[in-house]
């Protein structure tokens, strides 16, 4: 799928903000050599199927006012024994100190999809990459062409868990539809992601090459602003040139501040990136896969010597995880970091349980499990589930557990794991229909990471363990 192709492919998906009427693009056909294998027979409709070694402890289901059609959970984020749920209509703080009770302390509507969510500190962070008529919460959609319409960042005081207050909120280009945030003594810096749509010379000129860098005073939030422009694009080493390829914003980007080191999932390419100064990112290499349709997430293990981009084929509203997908596609590609500086690719990881042509799959977001010396990663597919894998072995990486639901009833096309991440003990994954899971594996393998604490986990925000 081509450049601008592929941008309104995404915009047109569940991950982005506006919903569309075309279906979304048929995937690839597999070949016999290539189709996933089954593991006996797929869930029925809402039915509970996981490994041995893995147990549903909680849920919390969406409640009011997050009960409308388009309230979808979204990303996570964790900070002490709380969680923090985005939504397309706003965000949830739980209570997490017993993480087979979770408590909802609050719950704050702010419309804007799709409130990609992280938290620093006293602040919380929403992206909005959807056109609103003002920066308030309460601002309703509007057209993206018009001078007056606003998208972006917005910012929030959650000294007060029970009672988060809205703070201030800074204009991006073309909106935000993730974010990352790199903490420091006097300012958060929030690298903004977010792809170009279609031409808007007043709020998104194209080409849409550049990444936006907010910088938040700790001690005075309301004078946050847009610190820098950097083109991560103007030199892409180890791309070919291809003069039908023009790159259109990024759609995620992760960083490891003590490794100096990020990796962006842009559209069209993945790129490592020198961070050793954050507002001036250097790129170091440029890679392309042509199994990749949306480049979209980005993962480092915790020596910072391997990266694990995901392929979002389909947008998130395919089902991409059926018999008739090749393996290699809609999956995760590994690489190894070579001299620190330049991306070697290995082997590629895809649930190994076919799903229905009902159930809308993909990889997507996740984190790592802390197993010292070890590999592994816990990460969503939608409808696919939940899956812990382990790459410790960049060329053959294999499921270790997994846990996943049937089908939606009457065949509805969007839902499952949008986010699933490891914290303190337990993996928590944010069902876009069915609320907050909270699941734990029990595994030789995994026990080890148990004894890991954490202070505080924004998955785009890597910290050594």
């Amino acid at each position: 799928m081509g450049g601008t192709l592929l941008v309104a492919a995404l915009l047109l998906t569940a991950c982005a903000t506006q919903a569309s009427e075309d279906p979304p693009p048929k995937p690839p056909i597999a070949t016999a050599d290539t189709i996933p294998p089954e593991t006996g027979d797929a869930p029925a409709v809402d039915d509970i199927k996981h490994s041995d070694n893995v147990k549903l402890i909680a849920n919390v289901p969406l409640e009011a006012p997050f009960d409308g059609p388009q309230a979808w959970g979204t990303d996570l984020a964790f900070q002490g024994t709380y969680a923090y749920v985005g939504n397309y209509e706003g965000f949830t703080v739980f209570d997490i100190a017993d993480p087979a009770k979770p408590k909802v302390l609050s719950r704050t509507v702010c419309l804007g999809g799709q409130n990609d969510i992280s938290v620093v500190g006293d602040l919380l962070f929403l992206s909005v990459d959807s056109a609103r008529s003002d920066d308030t919460c309460q601002g309703q959609a509007t057209d993206p062409r018009s001078p007056t319409a606003w998208e972006g960042i917005r910012v929030f005081d959650i000294s007060d868990k029970a009672k988060p207050e809205y703070v201030t909120s800074v204009r991006t280009d073309c909106g935000s539809h993730t974010h990352t945030v790199i903490p420091g003594e006097t300012s958060v810096y929030v690298y903004v992601s977010s792809p170009t749509s279609a031409p808007d010379p007043e709020n998104c000129p194209p080409p849409h090459q550049n990444l936006t860098i907010v910088d938040v005073p700790v001690q005075n939030p309301k004078a946050a602003r847009v610190a820098a422009k950097p083109d991560v694009f103007q030199e892409r080493p180890g791309a070919k040139a291809d003069s039908e390829h023009t790159p259109a914003g990024c759609h995620d980007i992760t960083v490891y501040p003590e490794r100096k080191l990020a990796a962006a999932a842009c559209f069209g390419d993945g790129f490592l990136l020198d961070i050793s100064d954050p507002l001036l990112p250097k790129t170091l290499q440029v890679v392309r896969d042509d199994n990749f349709a949306i480049w979209h997430s980005a993962t480092f293990n915790n020596e910072g010597t391997k990266v694990v981009f995901g392929d979002e084929l389909g947008g998130g509203m395919a089902p991409t995880c059926d018999k008739n997908v090749d393996s290699k596609q809609g999956a995760n590609a590994i690489y190894d970091i070579v001299d620190g500086r330049k991306l070697e690719k290995h082997g590629y990881f895809k649930i190994p349980r076919a799903q229905t042509a009902n159930e809308n799959c993909v990889a997507h977001n996740g984190s790592l499990i802390p197993v010292p010396g070890k590999d592994v990663m816990v990460q969503g597919w939608y409808q696919g589930g939940v899956s812990i894998w382990d790459f410790t072995d960049s060329d053959k990486p294999r499921e270790i557990g997994y846990f996943e639901r049937g089908p939606l009833p009457d065949g509805k096309p969007l839902g499952g794991s949008w986010s699933a991440y490891y914290y303190n003990g337990y993996i928590y994954s944010s069902d876009i229909t069915k609320g907050l899971d909270v699941l734990e594996i029990t595994d030789p393998l995994t026990d080890p990471a148990k004894a890991v604490k954490m202070t505080e986990l924004n998955a785009q925000s890597q910290r050594s363990y």
